[in-house]
């Protein structure tokens, strides 16, 4: 799959749902669209791991950085 933007991603497989709902489509295209909405699953569920690491590297690196000092 080609780097987009989460974004796209998740507005893509929104409009892919909304088609797959319609049920006016005939099953060889309801596959093939359920096969890119997998995909476009997947891109995001990826995307969202990532981010959820990078946020968790930053609260780790903020907990170090913060001391508490003794004020007694």
């Amino acid at each position: 799959m080609k780097k987009i933007k989460f974004e796209e991603a998740l507005k893509g497989l929104e409009a892919i749902v909304d088609k797959l709902e319609t049920g006016e489509l005939d099953l060889e295209e309801s596959i093939k669209l359920y096969e890119e909405g997998i995909d476009l699953s997947v891109y995001c569920q990826k995307q969202l791991t990532q981010a959820e690491g990078k946020i968790q590297r930053l609260i780790k690196k903020l907990d170090g950085d913060i001391q508490v000092v003794d004020m007694e």
